[in-house]
C-alpha cells in the first residue's frame, strides 16, 4: 500500500507562555505570510500552562483566521517541550517553528518556497530576525552581544549555509526556523533534556545537531521582527536563564568552552577578593587601576559592537541595563554549571524513544 501524501505542506508551530496580548499580531502577520504562498498550512499553538487568557485568545482567532488552528495545551515545561508538543501534533513536511513575540515579514515565507523551488537541497533555514525598532530600550540590550558574536554577519546580512564547521559564526535561534518535521524529531532526540527540560537549551542543541547532518541556510529574506522583553523585570528574569542555558548549549563542545564557562563563573569571585584584599592593604592607588580595568572590560564590548554597526539604541541600552544584567546572568551561570556541569566533560548522550512518529 502507498502512503497518501500529507494533505498539510507546512505546520507552524507556536509554543507559548502567558503571551495572550501578542498573539492576534503573531498571528495575523503569519496568515498573510502564508497567503502569499501556494503552501497549505496549519498552526499548533501550545499553550506551556499560562496564566493569562491564551486559550479564549486562540479560539477567537481560530475563528476569524481562514489557516485551521489548533490549540495543545500542557503544564508548564518550558520551550522545548511545548516545542516537541507542537511536533506531535504537526501533520505537515515542513515545520515553521514560531515564537509567540515574532512577527513574520510579509514576504518571508514566499522568499523560502520560490528559493526551495529553485535550490531543491535549501531544506532548513533559521530566520533572520530584526529586534523591533520601537521596542521599550531595555528590548535592546542584547544588540551589543549579537553584534560582538556575529556582527560580521549583522553588520553586512546576505544569504549564507552554515554547518557545524562554523556554526559560532552565525546568530541562529528557533525562534524563526523551517525544517522538515523528519528532521526536526531527530534533532530534538539528540538533544533530549537530561533533568528539568524548562532549565535546558531549547535552541542551540537541536540547531547544532541538525547542522551536523544538514546545511542551514540564514537569509534577510526569510525575516522576522522579534518582540523583546518590555520591561527590567522581565529582562532579569530572562538574563537570569540566559545564563543558565548557555552552559547547557556549549559546556562540553569544545575544551576552550568548558574552561571559558568555568573561568566566566569564577571572574566576578576573584576579582571581588582582589579588590576586598587592594583595600585591606591600603594599596589605593592599585585598587583605582583594577577597578577601572574593569570598567573597560565590561564596556569594550560596546565599542567592538560599535565597530560591527550595532544600532546606537542597542549600545545606549547595553551601557545603562548591564548593572541590571550582570548579577542575574551570574546567578544564572551559576545555577547552569550545578544543573549542566556535567556536561563540561561530555555530552548527553541521546535518548531514544521520544519520537512520537
Amino acid at each position: 500500500m502507498v502512503a497518501a501524501e500529507p494533505t498539510v505542506d507546512i505546520t507552524v508551530v507556536i509554543p507559548s507562555y502567558n503571551a495572550a496580548p501578542y498573539l492576534d499580531s503573531t498571528f495575523d502577520a503569519c496568515a498573510q505570510a502564508l497567503s502569499r504562498t501556494t503552501w497549505r498550512a496549519e498552526i499548533v499553538l501550545v499553550d506551556d500552562g499560562s496564566t493569562d487568557d491564551t486559550t479564549e485568545v486562540v479560539g477567537r482567532i481560530a475563528e476569524r483566521l481562514e489557516v485551521p488552528v489548533r490549540l495543545v495545551t500542557q503544564p508548564n515545561s518550558g520551550r522545548f517541550l511545548a516545542r516537541w508538543a507542537g511536533l506531535g501534533q504537526a501533520t505537515g513536511r515542513l515545520v515553521l517553528l514560531l515564537d509567540s513575540r515574532v512577527l513574520l515579514t510579509p514576504d518571508a515565507l514566499r522568499h523560502v518556497q520560490e528559493t526551495m523551488a529553485a535550490e531543491p537541497g535549501a531544506l532548513v533555514w533559521n530566520g533572520h530576525a530584526i529586534t523591533d525598532p520601537a521596542a521599550p530600550l531595555v528590548g535592546h540590550f542584547w544588540e551589543v552581544p549579537t553584534h560582538v558574536f556575529w556582527g560580521a554577519y549583522l553588520g553586512n546580512p546576505r544569504p549564507v549555509t552554515f554547518g557545524v564547521d562554523d556554526f559560532n559564526r552565525y546568530p541562529k535561534g528557533t525562534g524563526v526556523f523551517i525544517a522538515p518535521r523528519d528532521v526536526l524529531v531527530r534533532a530534538c532526540e539528540e538533544a533530549w533534556p537530561e533533568g528539568d527540560a524548562a532549565l535546558a537549551s531549547d535552541d542551540t542543541k537541536v540547531i547544532r545537531g541538525i547542522a551536523a547532518h544538514v546545511p542551514i541556510r540564514l537569509d534577510p529574506g526569510f525575516s522576522a521582527v522579534y518582540r523583546p522583553r518590555t520591561n527590567a523585570r522581565a529582562f532579569v528574569g530572562h538574563s537570569f536563564g540566559r545564563g543558565t542555558f548557555l552552559v547547557d548549549s556549549f559546556g562540553g563542545t569544545s575544551v576552550p568552552w568548558s574552561v571559558g564557562l568555568v573561568g566566566l563563573a569564577l571572574a566576578p569571585v576573584v576579582a571581588l577578593a582582589v579588590l576586598v584584599w587592594l583595600a585591606v592593604a591600603g594599596v589605593w592607588s592599585a585598587l583605582g587601576l583594577v577597578l577601572a580595568l574593569a570598567v573597560l572590560a565590561v564596556l569594550a564590548p560596546a565599542g567592538v559592537a560599535a565597530l560591527r554597526r550595532c544600532p546606537p539604541r542597542g549600545l545606549l541600552a547595553y551601557v545603562l541595563y548591564l548593572p541590571v544584567f550582570v548579577l542575574p546572568y551570574w546567578a544564572g551561570l551559576l545555577r547552569g554549571l550545578v544543573v549542566h556541569g556535567r556536561t563540561l566533560v561530555r555530552r548527553p548522550a541521546r535518548v531514544p524513544g521520544k519520537a512520537t512518529t
